[in-house]
């Protein structure tokens, strides 16, 4: 198992397994309301069997190289994680995404956790673009898509029910040459 430090805070980015099954129904139920403003992650799974079940099919997608779960573990304590939704390395398309209880906001963790996606699919996969989806409702969700550096390519006029309400969705997006490009510019201290 891999454990990615995040920073000096504690926070890790490990895998999520279906062994994790207990943990990750408590993590989902202490963040239920506030994962569930914008997006349905979750919703379905509420006891052990549907959370193992959910973290089951993420381990077969990530064995079949089409989608992938992390969690995000700050001291200890399960409180968010990033995905891979989508991922063809044939095509050079991903998309990436996230979710995160209360506990876990405001500690910049998603956005150095996605910035470690971002890496491994562009740096050792050999992904040429990555998305990014949020409701355009969702201010922290496009400002980690801004961090990233990324493009809004479009908006998809209400094409996302949620909770008996049709949300506009943005799409964004950063390809390899930009990120590549963007990271040295860090690097070098011109951001």
């Amino acid at each position: 198992m891999y454990a990615i430090s995040l920073g000096d805070d504690g926070a890790e980015l490990r895998p999520l397994e279906p062994w994790h099954a207990k943990e990750f129904l408590a993590h989902l139920d202490r963040g239920r309301e506030f994962i569930g403003q914008y997006i349905a992650f979750g919703s379905k799974e509420t006891d052990v069997d549907s959370a193992r079940a959910m973290l089951q099919r993420y381990a077969d997608l990530r064995a079949a190289d089409s989608a992938s779960l992390h969690g995000i573990w700050l001291d200890g304590k399960l409180v968010g994680g990033v995905l891979f939704l989508n991922f063809h390395a044939d095509q050079g398309n991903c998309e990436v995404g996230c979710w995160l209880e209360p506990a876990g906001a405001g500690h910049g963790l998603i956005t150095r956790a996605i910035r470690i996606l971002i890496d491994f699919a562009i740096e050792q996969r050999g992904i040429h673009r990555v998305e990014w989806h949020a409701a355009a409702g969702n201010e922290k969700s496009l400002n980690v898509a801004r961090r990233m550096g990324m493009t809004r390519d479009a908006v998809l006029r209400e094409s996302h029910p949620h909770k008996g309400v049709r949300h506009d969705i943005e799409v964004w997006s950063v390809l390899a040459p930009e990120w590549r490009e963007a990271r040295a510019r860090a690097q070098h201290g011109d951001l």
